[in-house]
């Protein structure tokens, strides 16, 4: 038994002594990818010493003798804290995410091939200026001289998930920054969803209750019952799955792509006489976030901001004499076509004079794991064709039919790479305005103040569509149809623009800005009708506003949606049950109400009312539809429609016929199906979180998932890379946390603010911003989250221009010295 024990413990302390050095191992090779900033380099690609200074969070100020210079410490930068991220954007534009992640992103990269944004981006390389390629190269020279010393150095590969995934990192080169942000524009693209989307509800809903469930457009009802018409035969059949929910898809789930707010007041109605602006662009939560903030002292002066690893431009942010902030447009940029096929040769398709050739293409997909695929690419001359797997294109692609997208970001010639770059070195209004004249896509608003002015331009280009076009963009049209297709690009000059208004004040939440008539119109499909009222009272409360009242309003939490929902649902519910004993059904009911009738609207992450609210809303929407779409199209409306709902429960042109189950006998009122709607809110909240009504949180619901996009998912793994919080706010607060409206989890905050920031005219120096995570990507690093609480708790870091203030506090300066003559 001794000889038994002894061993025993020799192999038991064997065993721990291997783990412990394994494990020790393990340790090191991660933390040698650890970026020192305190630290000196001799490199090629620079005539001058280039300074970067991280101060206490880590933001780098970068100083250089030359612009590109700069550009290439930006680079240099950007790579030491976010290496890991910048291949993942340039694998996903180029779709090579197979060659790492196997089967799981086949269908991502097959897409993206389709697409072409890498070819795009190649071929749009040639339309920059001449100080835009130099400023891309130099960038370019930046990233790649960081890789040169990870593999000099040793340096763990320059991020832990190289060492994970084995994979090289190929040199960076100047269009690899340009697909970056083709790639971006993908990922704020919302109306070829919005189409499918669209057509569908054509297909399963007479026309007079169309105009419910999209209440946002209500001009389309006549081109959504001519869609019924001209296909009669409908879709293919659905597609086994949906692209948009694949590993690593960059497309945006429908309803969830670009989200923001900014605004900007006069000098009339600011407190100190000189202009403010904010801004909070939304997108999705990850770990990392994908902004990082960096300050570029050029030669002209200094430029402070949030960039994106992988692009050396600041996108939104300021210098000493303006600042600007963006907006998703929701511009219809993106029109889809239904394709004839030659029955008699499946290589043409129909135009408008007769059959015309597929333009073809073939490319290796290469999938780890399996044999390389080769792809034939099919264009028509209305844009590539797409696989009906996305947004299940198959169930609105009638038979002998393909689809083809007309969109803007495939511009060969797109020059908003040289625009953007313009646009953050200027000085003014009206020098912003013509600057911003040369970008494409993705459109934005740009909103925009400087020492004396304010203003508000819708940027990018709008398509030129015949006035006789069919479907008018809001649903897929046929591409034979000369009147369908584009016919080049609206005049810049015909993009709405507003300067210095009356009121003093401007602003956008992704709300309608025109009222222009097709085709000048923009859109027909806009991101809020909510949030936008909330922030017209917030701005005339108040006759001139501080910094700090631009801050509160961006953090506001007030639900204008609950304040007119609740009192027309739960009209005939309030303070008419009768006495029931606790722990019954008719109880909580009672107790739920009198919390509601009682609650302000405020979506505070400590009340228990927004989560029963938002319970309540969730499962009243899905009674209502579900009976009339069918499971897999009532499943699109995952999240809360607050328009549809207040149509409904106000009768608008009937409306009310929602609250009736067609598959009943009875005919069930609106208020009998709001009070089962509520017991099954009541029965699900009791099964998911217990305790009593009055111990719900809504923060433990609304936690942020700011999650790791590759290694988020793993066990253990995800303990040390997803980052979660609790948070206030909801779908339709100006303080925006959009809900992920599935699964398990439906109210988790996944799309949000992930940078704010908040700009003073009058003392540019105090002006602030902040991001959602932190900006290192490395999760060992303390840098990777020091940020996120300051955001979760509505605090900001300073964003000042003065070196010496940021030397003052330094973390650490890194210093890139020329190669010697």
């Amino acid at each position: 038994m001794r000889f038994v024990f002894r061993w025993g413990l020799r192999l038991f302390l064997g065993l721990a002594l291997a783990c412990a050095l394994v494990l020790g191992l393990a340790w090191y090779l991660v933390t040698r990818s650890l970026p020192d900033y305190d630290d000196s380099f001799t490199l090629e690609g620079i005539s001058a010493p280039v300074e970067i200074v991280r101060d206490t969070y880590a933001v780098p100020h970068v100083v250089g003798a030359t612009d590109e210079d700069v550009y290439f410490g930006l680079g240099f930068a950007h790579a030491q804290d976010r290496l890991w991220q910048m291949t993942m954007f340039r694998r996903t534009a180029q779709g090579r995410l197979s060659e790492l992640f196997g089967e799981r992103t086949a269908s991502v990269d097959d897409l993206i091939l389709r697409l072409g944004l890498y070819r795009a981006a190649e071929a749009s390389l040639a339309a920059q200026t001449p100080e835009t390629r130099r400023a891309l190269e130099a960038y370019a020279a930046g990233v790649n001289a960081w890789i040169d010393q990870v593999n000099d150095r040793a340096l763990g590969r320059g991020a832990p998930e190289l060492f994970l995934f084995g994979a090289d990192v190929a040199p960076w080169r100047p269009a690899d920054s340009l697909a970056v942000m083709k790639l971006l524009g993908l990922q704020l693209s919302t109306h070829l969803s919005a189409e499918v989307r669209r057509a569908r509800v054509a297909l399963a809903l007479p026309p007079e209750r169309v105009k419910d469930i999209l209440p946002e457009s209500p001009q389309s009802i006549a081109a959504l019952e001519d869609f019924a018409a001209l296909f009669p035969e409908g879709g293919s059949g659905d597609a086994p799955f949906d692209v948009a929910e694949a590993f690593l898809s960059p497309l945006p789930a429908p309803g969830a792509a670009g989200a923001s707010n900014a605004w900007a007041a006069s000098g009339k109605r600011s407190a100190s006489g000189a202009p403010l602006l904010a801004n909070d662009p939304h997108l999705e939560l990850t770990a990392p976030s994908i902004w990082y903030l960096a300050e570029l002292q050029l030669p002209s002066g200094g430029i402070i901001g949030g960039t994106i690893p992988g692009m050396p431009n600041v996108l939104i942010g300021r210098n000493a004499d303006f600042a600007w902030g963006l907006t998703s447009a929701y511009l219809d940029d993106q029109d889809l076509h239904i394709e004839e096929v030659n029955p008699a040769d499946p290589g043409e398709y129909r135009g408008p004079e007769g059959w015309l050739p597929f333009e073809t293409s073939q490319v290796i997909l290469r999938v780890k794991g399996a044999a390389p695929r080769t792809l034939t690419l099919r264009r028509t001359a209305n844009g590539p064709v797409l696989p009906g797997s996305v947004y299940d294109l198959a169930s609105v692609t009638p038979p002998g039919h393909v689809m083809s997208l007309d969109w803007t970001v495939l511009d060969p010639a797109d020059t908003t790479m040289s625009a953007a770059l313009k646009l953050m070195r200027s000085r003014s209004v009206a020098e912003a305005t013509e600057s911003a004249s040369g970008i494409v896509a993705p459109a934005q608003v740009l909103t925009m103040a400087d020492r004396r002015h304010i203003g508000m331009q819708l940027i990018g280009r709008q398509p030129k569509r015949d006035p006789a076009h069919e479907t008018q963009g809001r649903l897929p049209s046929r591409g034979w149809v000369a009147a369908n297709r584009w016919d080049g690009y609206l005049p810049y000059a015909d993009n709405p623009r507003f300067l210095d208004p009356a009121g003093g004040i401007l602003g956008n939440t992704n709300n309608k800005f025109t009222d222009a008539p097709f085709p000048a119109h923009v859109s027909f499909t806009w991101g809020d009708t909510q949030r936008v009222q909330r922030w017209q009272r917030l701005m005339q409360a108040r006759e001139v506003h501080t910094r700090d009242s631009f801050m509160e309003a961006q953090l506001d939490t007030v639900s204008v949606s609950a304040r007119t929902l609740l009192p027309l649902v739960a009209g005939d519910l309030w303070y008419t049950g009768s006495a029931a004993p606790e722990g019954t059904p008719e109880r909580d009911r009672s107790k739920a109400l009198e919390l509601l009738a009682n609650w302000n609207g405020e979506m505070s992450e400590h009340l228990p009312e927004p989560l029963i609210y938002m319970a309540w809303m969730r499962f009243l929407q899905q009674r209502l539809i579900e009976d009339d779409l069918g499971g897999p199209l009532a499943a699109s409306f995952g999240r809360v429609e607050p328009l549809f709902i207040e149509r409904v429960f106000r009768n608008v042109d009937g409306a009310s016929a929602w609250c009736d189950v067609k598959r009943s006998e009875p005919v069930e009122s609106c208020t009998e199906i709001a009070r089962l709607a509520l017991d099954d809110a009541l029965v699900w909240l009791h099964e998911t979180y217990g305790g009593t009504l009055e111990s719900l949180r809504w923060g433990d619901a609304h936690m942020a998932h700011h999650d790791h996009p590759v290694l988020g998912g793993v066990p253990v793994l995800n303990w040390i890379v997803n980052i979660r919080q609790s948070t206030s706010g909801g779908d339709q607060t100006l303080a925006r946390g959009q809900t992920r409206g599935e699964g398990p989890d439906p109210f988790a905050n996944v799309h949000a603010s992930g940078y704010r920031g908040v700009y003073d005219l009058n003392d540019p120096n105090a002006s602030l911003f902040v991001i959602a995570t932190g900006q290192s990507g490395h999760p060992l690093s303390r840098h990777y989250d020091d940020l996120s609480e300051l955001w979760r708790r509505g605090e900001y870091v300073p964003m000042t221009l003065d070196l010496d203030l940021a030397r003052a506090g330094a973390e650490g300066t890194v210093w890139l010295r020329p190669e010697p003559d």
